[in-house]
């Protein structure tokens, strides 16, 4: 069985505290996009599971990789009665980028599983299982805009109005990404004035520049001044909204003429660049 986990970008991301377990309360609203690894998974023909990987470079051991881990996982959920499988997995989508490249892949990999031997479970419990794999797997169960809280897992559907929006240029610095660690490093939790939702859902996007803020920019902008450059670019090249995407280092720009996005890719050679055409 052949799928396609896709990226997606953050609508606004809000830092709103530090929890007594060492992760952040956030605020944000999450949107698929086409950017897509390709994952394979077939019955294997021996008696363990295998994951091989081509395309952009995998800096762990195979059974350090979320889609391993994936597997792993759901075989402890059903008791140790899932079968092994070859796993081939083409990364396309760029590590350190903050569009949830390596989360969509294990998230992907249990919907698979879960179709490819029939195992009957839900998406609630597909989510029990993906939140045990990182904080933005579970979004990609459901794979649709959602307003995310707590540690990105409280989801609520939500539907984003990007009447006017034809193209979303995402541009990814092959140079430069941003660990977690790094991001989380100095950032100042405070509850906003304003939360995502409300602005998404108040205000077209034309109107979100200085409303809808990615908590992380200021601190990672400072560390990473090229990820700022990309931004301000992408605003000069016609975007009428422009955020980094996560926790970095992309940045994504929303296009209400595509010809303006395509020239803006064109121009960012440096950059891994992608365009979600829209409508």
């Amino acid at each position: 069985m052949i799928v396609f986990p896709n990226a997606k970008i953050n609508l606004g991301l809000n830092i709103v505290a530090r929890r007594s377990d060492g992760y952040h309360d956030l605020d944000m609203v999450m949107f698929p996009i086409g950017w897509c690894d390709i994952l394979e998974i077939v019955p294997s023909s021996g008696d363990k599971t295998k994951l091989t990987t081509s395309g952009r470079p995998v800096n762990c051991l195979p059974e350090k990789n979320l889609v391993f881990k994936a597997w792993s996982l759901l075989n402890e959920y059903v008791d140790g009665n899932l079968p092994p499988v070859d796993i081939f997995l083409h990364k396309i989508i760029p590590d350190g980028a903050g569009l949830g490249g390596g989360s969509s892949d294990a998230a992907f990999t249990l919907v698979t599983l879960n179709r490819l031997f029939a195992l009957d479970l839900s998406d609630s419990q597909l989510c029990e299982v993906a939140a045990c794999l990182g904080a933005d797997c579970p979004f990609f169960i459901y794979n649709r805009p959602m307003l995310c809280r707590g540690t990105g897992t409280l989801m609520t559907p939500f539907d984003v109005n990007m009447e006017g929006i034809k193209a979303i240029l995402i541009a990814k610095p092959e140079a430069t990404s941003v660990s977690t660690a790094e991001a989380y490093s100095g950032v100042i939790p405070a509850v906003p004035n304003i939360t995502t939702d409300m602005v998404v859902s108040q205000f077209m996007p034309e109107e979100w520049t200085d409303r809808l803020i990615n908590g992380f920019e200021k601190h990672i902008f400072e560390l990473k001044p090229e990820i700022a450059q990309i931004k301000r670019y992408i605003l000069d090249s016609g975007a009428v909204y422009a955020s980094m995407s996560g926790s970095g280092s992309a940045v994504y720009g929303l296009f209400s003429d595509v010809s303006l996005a395509e020239s803006a890719a064109g121009c960012l050679s440096h950059c891994a660049c992608f365009i979600d055409r829209l409508g």
